[in-house]
């Protein structure tokens, strides 16, 4: 049976993926979406966990192609919460009849490019195979839950969940003994709301965190008619911020003020709330000095908060604060002075094992009826890693990047012609609001698609030359900052064996220009058939 034949195959329903089948739509190009979820939505799909919500304003954290939708939709929130967004989503994905194009339930296995055809064989675990013009991987940066390896997890008789793959349902923990594994963004959220519900709650912290507060509220309604009266102005304005959010960065230098200014700015921006914290200097990722200030404030405030010293202490990070990505709570650090609530540090005395009743570490049993694994993901490649993904004359994607992701602006890779990567190592991704940055991809992507109709060409892949001189140029950049000085899942390290490769590239304009100038070029860099 003779594989169907599509323009561009489309892996993820996630926003990346709704905007990329809605683009191909728009020129009149055939397309498919194959998800793994029985619904849109990708991160916001999966991540149902207690408390889960966007660390972005909700009234910056939507698409922009569309004034209409701009304006029709209303946020009830200031940080949306996961509920909200999968509304949103649903909401775009019903607005523009995309679903008829999704094939819900549907993993891919395999992609693999036909040298003597020029097309994508792309297969499925339902056996479907789809022969494509052009492969867009919008698999997400987040959407690889990364399940550690315990020994004895087979064991435990109670129930366990990962943060990432959160019940449909819910879970209830009324009554129960439970332990969270791990203290980053999903189990800062998820850790003042399961405290709540439990009996008693056990923390189990390897390296703490910096959290800023959320100060989250009601979108008041002048504010949201505001917003959207200036949407065209103020979606310009955040693009020439390095995060490709509204929040102000000075221009001003560590330094350039006392040091008693300097505290009252970070106090000023702690009560504001949000990333805005990180902007009270320009240089705070480059400069150690001023870092080293700024994190010492978010330890008095953790401290401050922390009623017990010892557990205070212990919540304290000692890294640099954005070296790892910031994260913004709600309530977490008050929630350790719940009397039901235990921190254990197990930096020195890693978990040994689990058991049938619970857990050991330090040579000591705990025991619970239900673990969290609040441990992440096995970030910006970990879904391209788990498809067979094979190029030209076979090569496949993992052996290529073997030592680490290899790409041309983040978006494409020698020896993969016509694949597309939205978001992937090597472009601005997750240091940025990832809706616009997804946007921006998607908009060059389908440019790109359009040059090639345009010449009668119906291939590009990069230059080597220039390959190697954007990985050079995204090691040189994010190497004259702080970003690679901790031990931060950009680099990978929070999966076992994984390269240490600094993935994202620091500053969304800079990028943005820089792959303008290449389309300007006539795409540079490129080798077009």
């Amino acid at each position: 049976m003779a594989a169907e034949k599509v323009d561009i195959a489309i892996v993820g329903a996630g926003f990346a993926g709704m905007y990329m089948l809605h683009r191909a739509r728009g020129m009149g190009l055939s397309a498919v979406v194959f998800e793994t979820g029985d619904g849109v939505g990708g991160t916001w799909y999966w991540n149902r966990y207690p408390g889960a919500r966007c660390d972005v304003e909700s009234m910056e954290y939507s698409y922009q192609f569309d004034e209409d939708l701009q304006q029709e939709w209303s946020w009830s929130e200031r940080f949306a919460a996961q509920p909200e967004i999968l509304r949103y989503a649903n909401h775009v994905a019903d607005r523009f009849d995309l679903k008829r194009d999704i094939r819900f339930e549907t993993k891919v296995t395999a992609a693999h490019f036909d040298d003597a055809t020029g097309r994508w064989q792309v297969s499925t675990d339902k056996g479907d195979t789809v022969a494509a013009a052009h492969l867009v991987m919008a698999t997400g940066c987040l959407s690889s839950a990364n399940v550690p390896h315990f020994e004895g997890l087979e064991d435990f008789k109670g129930d366990w969940y990962h943060t990432g793959r959160w019940p449909k349902d819910g879970v209830d923990f009324t009554g129960k003994r439970v332990a969270v594994i791990g203290t980053g963004s999903s189990a800062i959220q998820s850790i003042p709301v399961i405290a709540r519900q439990a009996e008693h709650l056990t923390v189990f912290q390897r390296t703490p965190n910096y959290a800023v507060p959320a100060h989250n509220h009601p979108v008041d309604p002048e504010r949201e008619a505001w917003f959207k009266a200036n949407y065209s102005e103020l979606r310009e304005k955040a693009k020439q911020g390095r995060s490709g959010q509204l929040y102000s960065v000075r221009d001003l230098k560590w330094g350039s003020e006392p040091l008693e200014t300097a505290k009252a700015e970070f106090a000023r921006r702690w009560d504001l709330g949000g990333f805005s914290y990180l902007g009270a200097y320009i240089d705070l990722l480059v400069n150690k000095e001023g870092n080293d200030v700024a994190a010492e404030f978010v330890r008095d405030k953790i401290r401050e908060t922390v009623n017990d010293p010892k557990t205070a202490e212990l919540l304290c990070p000692t890294s640099v604060i954005g070296c790892k990505r910031l994260c913004v709570d709600i309530g977490y650090f008050e929630t350790y002075n719940r009397d039901n609530v235990s921190l254990i540090d197990i930096s020195k005395a890693p978990i040994e094992r689990l058991t049938e009743t619970g857990l050991i570490t330090g040579g000591r049993e705990y025991a619970f009826d239900a673990i969290v694994f609040a441990t992440g993901f096995d970030a910006m490649t970990g879904s391209l890693n788990r498809i067979d993904i094979r190029g030209r004359d076979g090569l496949a994607l993992t052996e290529k990047w073997e030592a680490g992701p290899r790409t041309y602006l983040g978006l494409t890779t020698v020896g993969f012609p016509n694949l597309f990567l939205i978001t992937g190592p090597g472009s601005p991704s997750v240091l940025t609001n990832m809706l616009p940055t997804i946007e921006q991809h998607v908009d060059y992507v389908s440019d790109i698609i359009d040059h090639l109709r345009a010449h009668g060409q119906s291939t590009i892949e990069p230059e080597q030359d220039a390959e190697d001189a954007w990985v050079d140029h995204v090691n040189q950049i994010a190497g004259g900052t702080l970003y690679p000085s901790c031990n931060s899942w950009y680099l990978g390290a929070n999966v076992p064996g994984k390269p240490r490769v600094f993935m994202p590239y620091p500053g969304f304009p800079a990028y943005v220009k820089k792959c303008e100038e290449i389309a300007a070029a006539g795409y540079a860099g490129f080798r077009v058939g």
